[in-house]
């Protein structure tokens, strides 16, 4: 998601059916902003159309994910009047990563960087407390008597609030000083999956036994779905991020944005209090 600003007042929003997109337009209406919306389809922006102030919107079909649609929007920022531009990446990314997705938004990152764009890069971890499929796997998960994971759960993780986020990207547009900076946020705790999940499951009084699903296993899947279909439901790329460890100290960025994080178990409670265990989502 990439939020911009042609002048104080006005917010331009991609990606902005998500839950985070939804959360950050109510909260610049909020705000007093006046806010675009760009979404990729007319299904998305019905989604848009249903909030108590919707946004303007613009569909727009963006050719691929990551580098061309960052290559879209510095052009339409350069030739119009968009400079300042807010652009969530996630922890891990770098140019010289052997993982295909965390290069390519790597890659995004630099193009959005490039002059005479205005560009604060925010790199985050899991995010919970919306409408999306980590908090829905989370939440179901905290439910069950018996969960499988990878590698039983032994990957760090280091969730953060999805209040945060927006707080975040609401500050980060409010300091114009920030622009070129990449600014890893993430939540207070890093810890492992296994015990996230024990963390959520014990507010609610349950204990669920662990069953560890071996590594290979799991990316030999992946690599048969990427042969068989051209939408698998899990790449190896992807496997690798989220097996990939998450354990940085937010300070800096947090200082960078004036923010304080929320508690991981105060996020917890709320994930796990937003919906029984008849969850949207689930993985491994």
């Amino acid at each position: 998601m990439v939020a911009t600003h042609a002048f104080a007042g006005r917010v331009l929003v991609t990606g902005a059916n998500g839950s985070l997109g939804r959360a950050l337009i109510q909260h610049l209406h909020a705000s007093g902003a006046k806010v675009r919306a760009v979404v990729r389809s007319e299904r998305a922006a019905a989604t848009l159309r249903s909030l108590a102030q919707p946004p303007e919107l613009a569909i727009v079909d963006w050719s691929d994910a990551h580098e061309g649609t960052a290559r879209a929007l510095a052009t339409a920022a350069t030739h119009g009047s968009l400079r300042r531009i807010v652009y969530l990446s996630i922890v891990g990314a770098d140019l010289n990563s052997g993982n295909a997705c965390l290069a390519s938004k790597a890659r995004a990152e630099a193009i959005l960087l490039e002059a005479p764009l205005a560009t604060t890069v925010l790199r985050l971890p899991m995010v919970l407390g919306g409408d999306d499929p980590a908090t829905w796997a989370l939440r179901a998960r905290a439910h069950k008597s018996v969960v499988p994971l990878v590698r039983g759960g032994a990957s760090l993780e280091q969730p953060i609030d999805a209040r945060d986020v927006v707080a975040c990207i609401a500050a980060a547009l409010e300091r114009p000083l920030l622009a070129g900076r990449v600014l890893d946020v993430a939540g207070p705790e890093s810890l492992s999956r296994r015990e996230l999940v024990r963390r959520a499951a014990s507010l609610l009084g349950n204990t669920p036994r662990f069953v560890s699903i071996p590594l290979p296993l799991v990316r030999s899947f992946a690599a048969l779905a990427e042969r068989i279909t051209s939408s698998p439901p899990l790449t190896t790329a992807m496997l690798d991020v989220l097996e990939h460890d998450d354990r940085i100290d937010p300070k800096a960025a947090c200082d960078a944005l004036g923010i304080t994080l929320t508690p991981l178990d105060d996020t917890l409670r709320r994930v796990v209090a937003s919906g029984g265990g008849n969850a949207r989502g689930d993985s491994a």
